[in-house]
């Protein structure tokens, strides 16, 4: 009997332990359902986060730029994007941090009863912006890429789109987007981490026509109607200042650091310096913003006090000796420098460019080139002589400096565009800047291959957008490049 009793009793203990095992395993500290607001600020920080990374498989802009170069595994600054699977790091990082979160932003705004009409309506239009802005890096730095058929996770086989097709449906959504944009109700409010509720939907406006801008003027080889069209529109209302600048501002103590310092001074990583063909260009304009840009370093063989220091890059995909050339610049290496999406210097250099194509967007294109030259030397702390001189220079001036428009524009801009790997190689492409290739290349990188995981799980989409675009290889340029 005694064991008859105990079975029970055991029983009835095990199946009390049950029921409050049911209770325990409830997890209260995680969400069961995450807010719209959530997700878009998350996928803000995403997209700044892989702009300013320098992580070698995510984010090799400044090497394709030739802002900087590597000293030992020299991989990545001579176009091999295999070695760490590059392509699929950065297409992974858009498409899945970014533009995933953003697609269930909008979902869940749409579905949201307690919105105003007009916060609703400004939420989608933040939303949207955004979205164009990343579905545009991909087109940029890839070319046809899935569009209408992306981020939805039950579809492991999507399309490619053609990316001038995409570029139509991006500028339509922008002008949808600014006209839905109301002034008198707020948006994401402080969740918007870009602006955290500070004249919110102003400066929406103008990042939004900022980026039309943007899309309008890489289109002006290849559809300048179009063009025209979009960049008139929008020139009046994007940024007029630097104090518009568009900006993801990271935090001093770690998680919120910015992922350059956290990949190169928390990493200890000692591999990358400045590449020559940036730092020899600065060199040869004597610019104001080298001690922002790079370290000055001591080049003789016995170093000692009194010694000229001067800027120095290393070659571009060889090996170079880390302490023999500048590195980035203390400037450059805090933890809390803002990851810049967008600023007035890229708008002005924009607007001068599209004063020499003749549209109308007011104003002269010296003008607008002194302007964009200014913001960015004020930028970067310079004071009202350095400006002034450097405008002097007749290597810099607009009507002295060499070349055709696209090579005096495309030449400041290079510069400005420092510490912006992205925009810095897509202006590259675009304007047609001529930069001297690695040593085991016979061309310029002029776009990513597709990812390996494309070529593996979807690969009769991927071959036929390899196909469409004249093969999937780094020479293929994009619809848009016609230099």
């Amino acid at each position: 009997m005694k064991k008859i009793i105990l079975t029970l009793l055991t029983a009835m203990a095990l199946s009390g332990c049950v029921k409050k095992d049911e209770s325990l395993n409830n997890d209260t500290k995680s969400a069961t359902a995450v807010p719209a607001s959530t997700l878009f600020s998350y996928a803000e920080k995403q997209l700044s986060d892989v702009l300013a990374t320098s992580a070698y498989n995510v984010n090799i802009f400044r090497l394709t730029a030739q802002q900087w170069t590597e000293t030992t595994a020299i991989s990545e600054s001579d176009y091999d994007l295999k070695l760490r699977n590059v392509p699929d790091g950065f297409w992974n990082a858009i498409y899945v941090n970014v533009l995933r979160n953003l697609y269930e932003a909008n979902k869940l705004t749409e579905a949201d009863v307690t919105l105003s009409a007009a916060q609703k309506s400004n939420q989608l239009a933040q939303i949207n912006i955004l979205e164009v802005y990343a579905y545009a890096v991909l087109v940029n730095t890839f070319g046809n890429i899935p569009y209408t058929q992306a981020v939805d996770y039950t579809n492991t086989t999507p399309k490619y789109d053609d990316a001038s097709q995409i570029y139509d449906s991006l500028l339509s959504r922008l002008d949808d987007a600014l006209s839905k944009l109301n002034t008198s109700a707020p948006g994401f409010n402080t969740a918007d981490l870009l602006f955290n509720g500070t004249n919110e939907i102003s400066s929406w406006k103008k990042f939004g026509n900022t980026v039309k801008l943007k899309v309008g003027i890489t289109l002006a080889d290849v559809e300048p109607a179009k063009a025209q069209l979009a960049v008139e529109a929008a020139a009046p209302n994007a940024l007029q200042s630097n104090a518009d600048n568009v900006s993801f501002n990271y935090l001093t103590t770690t998680p919120n650091t910015n992922p350059l310092w956290v990949d190169q001074v928390q990493g200890h990583l000692i591999d990358y310096v400045a590449g020559a063909t940036l730092v020899d260009l600065l060199n040869s304009l004597n610019d104001p913003r080298r001690p922002a840009y790079y370290t000055a370093i001591d080049t003789n063989a016995t170093p000692q006090a009194g010694d000229l220091l001067v800027y120095k890059g290393g070659a571009i995909g060889k090996v170079n000796t880390y302490n023999k050339f500048s590195t980035f610049s203390n400037t450059i290496a805090q933890p809390n420098l803002p990851s810049l999406l967008a600023d007035y210097s890229e708008v002005e250099f924009d607007l001068a460019e599209a004063v020499e194509r003749g549209f109308n967007v007011g104003g002269t294109a010296e003008q607008h080139y002194i302007n964009a030259i200014t913001a960015s030397i004020n930028y970067w702390g310079g004071s009202a002589n350095d400006i002034s001189t450097y405008l002097a220079n007749p290597k810099v001036a607009y009507a002295t400096a060499t070349g055709s428009y696209k090579l005096k524009i495309g030449t400041q801009k290079y510069i400005a565009l420092y510490n912006r790997g992205y925009e810095a190689w897509t202006e590259i492409r675009r304007l047609g800047l001529v930069l001297p290739l690695p040593p085991n290349q016979t061309s310029y990188l002029n776009r990513f291959t597709y990812p390996i995981t494309e070529q593996n799980v979807n690969q009769a989409n991927y071959s036929q957008a390899a196909a469409a675009i004249g093969g999937d290889n780094i020479a293929t340029k994009l619809f848009w490049d016609k230099n």
